[in-house]
């Protein structure tokens, strides 16, 4: 039986390796297996006895059985059928085995052919497991396969890396790169130094750096002027002094203006001849008084045509000269000068700016005193930058000295459109909140590029024929030193120009019908209110102060007329709003009338009328400090003082300007410090020289609760008036 199953088993894997040859056309001899080594392995699954084989055991046994007593035939008779139970037991226990492992058709198998011939079982102690070799013949035939199949198949897949790419190289990041991620790049230098190669230590491989501490005094009070210790705390050494540079340019800027004040002063302590002529200028109401120095070679046989302080740099004025009346440098001669001054630096002006056209009227910005607008006898609107390099400007030298003059940063002259004005212009003005002129800086105006603040303003223009043209203040984000081919009117390496916005035609429409008798209505000066920017006043040489609104909105009262019946050939030369938010302002007319109205009624709160003996108010405006006191120039070069809660019916004060006379006034001051505020009233000579006289105290400073008092002063005239028209 085992050998007919031996051959069973080799004529199947016969068959099976004929199926693999033909499946196989260049390995069949390496995968063939081998009928020796398979008999070899079935060696572990016999149990050899002394015996040959098992016929030879049973006749053996029978013919032994047959000869021996009956005594001991029955003894190996019980032997026998023990060695039968046992291997049943064995058999047995070989199926279970097997059926645990998955093997279940050949432990059917095994079991069928153990319940046919039981009495086959091994006699002689030899037992064959058939099952077990079957099983793992056919295991091996599998894999044999599989592995057969796996070979032909790994060589009709093939990869190709024909070409490789990377997606993202991301190389490491060192220390050095990561210091500069988080500390950045600003303010940093990179170096290098020399380690110390004896000392490998990590902390101290450079070498420490010797310092002294030393101090000096100048100017010297003695013979020791300077010294210092020989040893310095090594500590001390490790301190690295944090420095903010935006504060120290501040402070530095702040220190030199100081500075320069008080050489100011020291130089003219030590010029006597100087302080003796501008005293000698010293008004009966002021204290003090100081001249600007016009003496200057550009500024002589120039007269001075008007004056214009700043609203926000309480300390700036700038005065406008005339043609000189004697050639003097022939670059200078055609053209008009505008001086920059500061008060308390009277030697020069800061800013020296020339223009081709007359100028009839200027004005600062409203936020810092960088930008100076003025208006020419030629219908163009100019604007001066001055914070410009000066290098982009004119150099002349003059008295071994050289002076930069500043041309406009802009001029709409450049600006070939119908907006453009046709008359002479009248007033420039800007169109701001109260808040950005209630702002004071006591600092140079003139800031640098770190402090230069957002422009974003309005300018109004107004010529004589009633065109009101509004303007926008439009800062560049860069300079462009060759100039620009659009914007012709822009200086090369200018910054600041004007874009229009809207064009509003006054004109007749704003005057009534029966002025048509006199001809073409006139605009003189125009003035916007602190409160509410969109609407504006307008004087006229009618005698009537029209009032509008730049939306185009129904205003009321329409106008604001004297409190004489009808039209009159007056012109209203100034008109000033109260600096300090009460809806009044004052206008002053050439037959010498001075009018103070409110905003919401038609006719005058007060008018004066022989304040002035009837002569023309060429200026008039607000003190600064105080909300009671205004100040009136007329043409008779006469200055007067107004103080309501003092007297309402007349100055408190007047003065007379000769033999001197006085061509034009401008009044500074400031509102915002009350215990050290100041007073001043610039006066410009007929010779060309300018005065500034500093008011005596009680013209200065605020009396206890003036507001307060003027408001209640004005609401008893507003009563009276009534009671007397009922």
């Amino acid at each position: 039986m085992w050998k007919l199953s031996q051959r069973q088993e080799s004529e199947e894997t016969v068959e099976i390796e004929k199926e693999d040859i033909d499946l196989e056309n260049t390995e069949a001899d390496e995968y063939t297996p081998s009928f020796e080594g398979d008999f070899e392995d079935y060696e572990d699954d016999f149990e050899v006895c002394d015996g040959d084989d098992d016929s030879n055991n049973e006749t053996e046994s029978k013919e032994n059985i047959e000869e021996l007593p009956p005594a001991r035939k029955k003894e190996i008779q019980e032997i026998q059928k023990a060695i039968n139970a046992e291997n049943e037991r064995v058999g047995e226990l070989s199926l279970k085995l097997s059926q645990k492992q998955g093997r279940v058709d050949c432990t059917r198998e095994s079991r069928a052919d153990g319940n046919n011939s039981p009495s086959r079982a091994p006699v002689c102690g030899i037992f064959v497991d058939f099952a077990t070799a079957s099983h793992r013949q056919k295991s091996r035939t599998q894999a044999l396969k599989q592995k057969t199949r796996s070979t032909k198949l790994l060589r009709l897949i093939d990869l190709d890396f024909s070409f490789t790419f990377s997606l993202l190289d991301l190389p490491p990041v060192n220390e050095y790169d990561m210091y500069i991620r988080n500390f950045g790049k600003k303010n940093t230098k990179q170096a290098y130094v020399q380690y110390n190669e004896d000392n490998v230590e990590r902390d101290i491989q450079t070498e420490e750096i010797e310092t002294k501490e030393v101090w000096t005094q100048h100017p010297g009070e003695s013979a020791i002027v300077s010294g210092g210790s020989e040893k310095r705390d090594i500590s001390d050494a490790a301190v690295v002094p944090k420095i903010d540079t935006p504060r120290l340019s501040s402070f530095l800027r702040a220190a030199c203006q100081v500075i320069s004040v008080l050489l100011e002063e020291d130089r003219l302590a030590a010029e006597p001849s100087w302080n003796l002529r501008a005293q000698d200028h010293t008004l009966h109401f002021s204290d003090s008084s100081s001249q600007l120095n016009t003496q200057l070679p550009f500024l002589q046989n120039r007269k001075v045509s008007g004056l214009h302080a700043s609203q926000v740099q309480r300390q700036t004025v700038v005065s406008v000269h005339d043609l000189p009346e004697k050639e003097f440098v022939h670059p200078l001669d055609g053209r008009y000068i505008l001086c920059v001054w500061d008060i308390w630096q009277p030697s020069g002006p800061q800013k020296v700016l020339i223009c081709e056209s007359k100028v009839t009227c200027c004005c600062f910005s409203p936020v810092k005193a960088f930008l100076l607008f003025a208006g020419t006898a030629h219908g163009s609107v100019v604007v001066w930058d001055l914070r410009e390099d000066s290098r982009i400007h004119h150099y002349v030298k003059l008295s071994d000295c050289f002076w930069t003059f500043r041309t406009a940063t802009f001029s709409t002259d450049g600006i070939l459109l119908s907006v453009n004005h046709r008359s002479p212009i009248q007033a420039v003005e800007p169109i701001s909140t109260s808040a950005c002129k209630k702002q004071s800086f006591v600092l140079s105006p003139f800031s640098t590029q770190e402090e230069r603040p957002g422009v974003s303003f309005h300018m109004a223009s107004l010529d004589e024929s009633g065109v009101l043209n509004v303007w926008v203040v439009v800062e560049l984000p860069k300079a462009d030193i060759a100039g620009s081919i659009s914007d012709l009117g822009l200086i090369p390496g200018g910054r600041i120009k004007l874009v229009h916005s809207a064009t509003i035609q006054l004109g007749d429409s704003l005057c009534p019908r029966s002025s048509e008798f006199w001809g073409n209505t006139q605009t003189l000066n125009i003035k916007f209110l602190p409160s509410d920017p969109s609407h504006f006043i307008v004087g006229t040489d009618l005698g009537l102060i029209s009032h509008g609104s730049r939306q185009d909105l129904k205003v009321s009262p329409r106008l604001f007329k004297s409190q004489q019946c009808g039209i009159r050939p007056v012109k209203v030369n100034v008109i000033d709003f109260s600096p300090f938010g009460e809806p009044i302002f004052l206008a002053g007319c050439s037959d010498g009338s001075i009018r103070l109205h409110q905003l919401t009624s038609e006719h005058p709160l007060a008018q004066w009328d022989n304040s002035t003996d009837g002569r023309a108010v060429t200026g008039l405006q607000w003190s600064p400090s105080r909300p009671a006191v205004f100040l009136v120039q007329d043409e008779a070069s006469r200055v007067y003082i107004w103080d309501l809660l003092e007297s309402d019916l007349g100055p408190v004060a007047r003065q007379s300007i000769s033999p001197d006379g006085l061509v034009a006034m401008a009044v500074m001051g400031e509102p915002e410090k009350a215990s050290s505020s100041f007073l001043a009233l610039v006066l410009a000579r007929a010779s060309g020289t300018i005065d500034v006289q500093y008011l005596k105290r009680q013209w200065t400073t605020p009396e206890e609760d003036e507001p307060g008092r003027l408001r209640l002063l004005l609401q008893e005239t507003v009563w009276k008036k009534g009671r007397l028209q009922i």
